[in-house]
């Protein structure tokens, strides 16, 4: 399996850095039962334990989860995050010397998906040399270091040259203050794989915040 199997069209991907604590396995069964089918988690060094409880019941249902790696040498904690379950890694730009050596141990380790991430302030033009060892490039749409972060109006054209620029292989993630007023923006400039946070678990009925997102794209 692979992102060309994973991917319908076009995916809204719930980030489970929103999610309750308490009750993310909760949260999460609500969501796989809506319909969600990528689950997004941003990980730092050796923070597996919410991805190794989640992944049993993610992948019995059907799901995927796409793990974030922020981390330096990211290379160093791909065999305990493929055992921990997940499914794709995407490492980040500016934390890795030589992306397509980082890719290719990626591979190695079992991972059906790699991609790598380019910070708010990077240019999309930074991962054209190295696109082609990746599924996904990834756009930081939001301003970082906040907890229900606003989308960044620039984003718009930063996803639009992204697309321009990749492979058509090369899937573009949105992450950042997705909601449903911009949701079907970022798909339209070129996002397929939409990471959306606070405007699904912000909301009180999880189910109905999901799938107004999916139909905002229908």
């Amino acid at each position: 399996m692979s992102w060309s199997d994973w991917i319908r069209t076009v995916e809204i991907e719930p980030s489970l850095r929103a999610a309750d604590a308490s009750r993310v396995a909760d949260q999460v069964d609500v969501l796989l039962r809506a319909g969600a089918r990528v689950f997004h988690l941003d990980l730092g060094d050796g923070q597996f334990g919410v991805l190794q409880a989640l992944a049993p019941a993610v992948h019995r249902a059907g799901g995927v989860l796409d793990c974030h790696l922020l981390t330096e040498e990211p290379e160093r904690e791909f065999e305990a995050l493929r055992v921990a379950g997940a499914d794709s890694v995407t490492v980040q730009f500016e934390l890795c010397s030589d992306h397509a050596d980082v890719a290719e141990q990626a591979r190695a380790a079992g991972f059906a998906g790699v991609g790598l991430a380019l910070g708010s302030e990077t240019p999309p033009e930074a991962a054209g040399d190295v696109a082609d060892a990746f599924d996904l490039v990834g756009c930081g749409t939001a301003a970082p270091g906040v907890s229900a972060p606003d989308f960044l109006p620039e984003s718009l054209e930063r996803l639009q040259a992204l697309r321009t620029l990749l492979p058509a292989h090369v899937h573009v993630q949105a992450d950042g203050g997705i909601d449903h007023d911009n949701v079907r923006s970022a798909y339209d400039a070129g996002a397929d794989l939409l990471v959306a946070g606070s405007s699904i678990f912000g909301r009180e009925d999880l189910p109905r915040s999901y799938r107004r997102l999916v139909q905002l794209l229908a």
